[in-house]
Parts: C-alpha cells; sequence; structure tokens
C-alpha cells in the first residue's frame, strides 16, 4: 500500500512539473478540446437560460423561477428556499443556491440546476451581485421530443400561477436596477371617488387597450398607451393608478427620476420592465426642467478698450436649466427632456408590449407641450375638486350612507349639493372630515356641511375681491416704507432710516 500511495505521489508531481512546461495557451486549448469531448460524447444536452439576457431581464428565466417554485413545495428535496414578501402571508417555496430538481414531462425525465455565483465587477454597467441561472438537463435523445413543447407548457403554467396571484408588485428604481415589494393598495374604481361616467369612460379605454394586440399590430402601432392625471392635489391621482393596477391586474414600475442618473440608464430601465405594466412617474413637473428647450447663445462682442487678439465675450443670461436638453453634455448626472420623450414614444418604447406610461402633475401649464401631445399622453384626464356623485361614493365608503337609498335626511342631501360645487373641496378633505366622525353619521354630516359652508364663503367673489384688495394695500405699504427717500438730493434708504431722516431734517 505504501508503494502505490509513493508511486501516486511520484505521478502528481511529475505531472505539476510537465503543466509547468506547458504555455497557458495550449492547455486552455487542451481543456478546450477535452471539453468538446466530453460533450459530444455525453448522453446529455444542457440548456442554460439566464436571469439577465444582455441588458433585458429573461421572462423565460422567471417562468421557470415561478414553475419549480410550484413544484418545489410537492417534491422530496433535502434544501428548498423559503421567501415571504414584505406584508404578504403567502410563503414562496423555491429551489436553494445550486440545488437540483427532477420533474417528468410526457414520460421524459428532466433535471433542473439553480446556479448562484458572485458576479464578476463589469466595466461601468450595473447588474445584481449574484449571477442567477438555470440549467435544464435533458437526455440528448428526448432533446427533439420535448425541448419546445415543454417550454411553452413552462411559461403556460407561469401565467396561470400568476392569475391565480392576487398579488401586485410595486418596482422602485435604486442603483439603475428595480426592486420589488407587494403591492397591497386597495383602491379600485368601485371605491374611488369620481363621477360614474368618467370613470366609465376610463375602464372602457383601459379594456379596449388590454384587449387590442391584434388592433395595435394591424395598425402598426407600439402596444402602448400613455395616461397624463393632473389636477390640484389631494385629487386622487395616486389612488386612480392603484385602481388602473388592480383592474387590470398590472405590476406598478414607479420611476424615481431623481435616482437615474442619465439617458442610456433610463432606456435600461425600461427595457427591464415587464410586459402586463404600468410605468408611473408621479409629479412629473417637480422631477426635471421640461419647460426650458432653448439652446443657449452666446453673443461675441470686442470691446473698445482690448487689444488685438483679446476679445471680450459677452454671453446674453441663460438659465442653467436650458443646457439640460442638449444630449452633447454626456457628463450630467440629470435625464434630459429629450431623453424622457424617447422613453415615452421613441423606438426604445417598442422594445415590450402591452404597457401603460402614467404620468401625474399639479401644474399642467409647467409641462412641454411635446410632452402633451398623443403618442405620447394619449388621454388627459383632469382630476377635479369633489363633485356631487363623487360625495355620495365618499359617504358610502365612509359612513355606509347611501343617499341614492334614502339613508341621508333629504334637507342634509340638498345642503351639501347647494354648496358641493362652491366650497372647492378635495376628496381627500372631504375624506378627513368623515374619519374623523365615522362612528357618528349625523355629526359627520353636520361638520361636513358646515366646513361646505365656510369654503364657499371664503372663496365666494366678495371675500376674495376684498382679500386681494387687503393684500396689495399692504403691498403697497410694505413699498413705501421700503423705497427711498430723497432729502436734499440724496437718497436716503426706506424702513429704519426713516425716523432718523425725520430728526435729520429737524
Amino acid at each position: 500500500m505504501k508503494e502505490l500511495w509513493t508511486t501516486i505521489a511520484s505521478l502528481m508531481g511529475v505531472f505539476v512539473f510537465a503543466k509547468t512546461l506547458i504555455p497557458p495557451e495550449l492547455q486552455s486549448a487542451v481543456h478546450k478540446l477535452i471539453h468538446l469531448l466530453f460533450s459530444y460524447f455525453s448522453p446529455y444536452r444542457y440548456y442554460e437560460i439566464t436571469e439577465i439576457d444582455g441588458v433585458n431581464t429573461n421572462e423565460l428565466y422567471h417562468a421557470v423561477q415561478l414553475y419549480l417554485s410550484s413544484s418545489a413545495s410537492s417534491a422530496t428535496l433535502n434544501r428548498l428556499s423559503l421567501t415571504r414578501g414584505l406584508n404578504s402571508s403567502t410563503i414562496t417555496f423555491g429551489l436553494a443556491n445550486n440545488a437540483r430538481l427532477s420533474d417528468v414531462f410526457n414520460g421524459v425525465s428532466v433535471v433542473w440546476e439553480h446556479i448562484v455565483a458572485p458576479r464578476q465587477s463589469s466595466s461601468g454597467r450595473r447588474f445584481p451581485e449574484e449571477k442567477r441561472s438555470f440549467t435544464l438537463r435533458i437526455n440528448r435523445r428526448d432533446k427533439r421530443f420535448i425541448i419546445n413543447d415543454y417550454l411553452d407548457f413552462i411559461s403556460r403554467k407561469a401565467d396561470e400561477i400568476k392569475r391565480n396571484n392576487k398579488d401586485r408588485l410595486l418596482y422602485i428604481n435604486s442603483r439603475g436596477w428595480w426592486e420589488s415589494v407587494p403591492f397591497k393598495h386597495p383602491s379600485t374604481f368601485e371605491t374611488l371617488a369620481m363621477d360614474p361616467a368618467m370613470k366609465t369612460e376610463i375602464k372602457t379605454d383601459l379594456r379596449d387597450f388590454a384587449d387590442g394586440q391584434a388592433f395595435y399590430k394591424r395598425t402598426g402601432r407600439a402596444w402602448k398607451r400613455g395616461y397624463l392625471l393632473y389636477g390640484p392635489p389631494g385629487t386622487g391621482k395616486s389612488s386612480m393608478i392603484a385602481a388602473i393596477a388592480n383592474f387590470l391586474e398590472y405590476d406598478i414600475y414607479d420611476l424615481e427620476l431623481s435616482e437615474v442618473k442619465a439617458n442610456s440608464e433610463l432606456r435600461k430601465l425600461l427595457m427591464k420592465t415587464t410586459t402586463k405594466s404600468i410605468i408611473v412617474i408621479e409629479d412629473i413637473d417637480c422631477s426635471i426642467n421640461l419647460t426650458n428647450r432653448k439652446k443657449p447663445t452666446v453673443s461675441k462682442q470686442r470691446t473698445s478698450g482690448s487689444t488685438d487678439g483679446d476679445l471680450d465675450f459677452k454671453s446674453s443670461p441663460v438659465e442653467p436649466a436650458a443646457f439640460a436638453d442638449s444630449e452633447s453634455n454626456e457628463g450630467s448626472t440629470s435625464v434630459t427632456l429629450s431623453g424622457l420623450l424617447n422613453f415615452t414614444d421613441g423606438i426604445w418604447s417598442c422594445c415590450g408590449s402591452e404597457r401603460i406610461f402614467v404620468f401625474t402633475t399639479n401644474h399642467i401649464e409647467k409641462l412641454d407641450q411635446a410632452l402633451l401631445r398623443s403618442g405620447r399622453m394619449d388621454k388627459h384626464i383632469f382630476m377635479s375638486y369633489c363633485s356631487f356623485p363623487a360625495l355620495k361614493i365618499l359617504l358610502k365608503n365612509y359612513l355606509g350612507c347611501d343617499a341614492d337609498a334614502g339613508d341621508i335626511v333629504p334637507e342634509v342631501l340638498e345642503g351639501l349639493e347647494a354648496e358641493i360645487d362652491g366650497a372647492e373641496m378635495t376628496p381627500a378633505d372631504i375624506a378627513e372630515v368623515l374619519i374623523k366622525n365615522r362612528r357618528d353619521n349625523s355629526r359627520a354630516l353636520t361638520e361636513l356641511l358646515a366646513a361646505m359652508k365656510g369654503r364657499s364663503e371664503t372663496k365666494s367673489p366678495v371675500n376674495l375681491l376684498c382679500r386681494r384688495l387687503a393684500a396689495e394695500e399692504v403691498a403697497e405699504e410694505k413699498r413705501a416704507l421700503n423705497s427711498p427717500k430723497e432729502v436734499d438730493g440724496a437718497a436716503i434708504g426706506g424702513g429704519a432710516d426713516l425716523e432718523y431722516t425725520k430728526e435729520w431734517k429737524d
């Protein structure tokens, strides 16, 4: 036995010494040759399905992940990964890192392996820290019988799992990547405080979009649609987005433009979104400068006192935002208007299908007209102050009072109807009054009517005129105090200098 180990050690020493004499290029060629020979004579075929394909997310990877998660719960494996999202009651089973799972399809056995390895640092490109993929092993003789049918079956099964899963996902962008949490917003079109006719119109438009694949293909248009929600704060723009997501059963991608460093990163984020999704940019007027697209102009003038070759360059006043739309400014750390326009209606916006873009703003007048045109923002929805039909929905939601069924005293209901338009209260304002008094319906209605009357009186034309005149009078007094006074040819400042000027004249 001792002689055997001695012989093995000697052979290993000779092998290590010989390896040092072989150039690295030759070693690599030998390894490749051995791998090719092994693959040629191996009875199996291997297929790798990576999480990321270039800059896109691989939808097949997520389909396999969902399919194997449903199979892993009933499989007899020693290691399983268990996950439960934030605010979610569902526990998800999955393959642990580098674990294997056998499956059978049409009588053919296959093996799945979940490969997770640290990702090597890439040059300037943002990827997850780990490289994840699934490896499918199929017997060589069975490949032509099941490979296409099996993968199609997995995709259909994954779609079925998604439909049965009522939880929506809310994605947020961070460090150039999307991170998700369960989306549990309870808002629906039934609970949304809005005119019923407007809600019916929006639901019809959404349904036509979701069922319009053949229409968009026939007309040569990208399967996407843009919505602009505008109006005062508190009118339910965010609730509208949640209602759309719950109505269509779409995921939401909440895009924070301040986290995006360049137009190229914005395009990559767009390509990483999935189908059946809503891409949201809230308060678009506050995200980036979208009003000034003029190119800066610089006029060169020679001063009279300059010598030959010395030029005094004078430039017209230009806002810093004027440079924001220049694509040549590669070092900029903000998204430009042209980048946002291409994001919503450029060539890159067609890299995907069945997606809805939703922008919200409190000040539509601040937005560039190029962003508002059809093709980018196809449908403009004005989220107005609470109307009487919307008020009845709020009363039913918060107090359980059905105005149409006679649950409210007619005199009170008539008073609310008479005051609602002049009060200009948002659904959020009315909801706050109802929430505070939700245990006493009578008190809630009384306080709501009083609040509406107070708002109406404050906003009456006479009061508005009086307040404007008072404001102008106060402004005039301030200008008089701050304006300089001329005494014996000398300009004396206003304000605190007035007492000193009076004493000096006396």
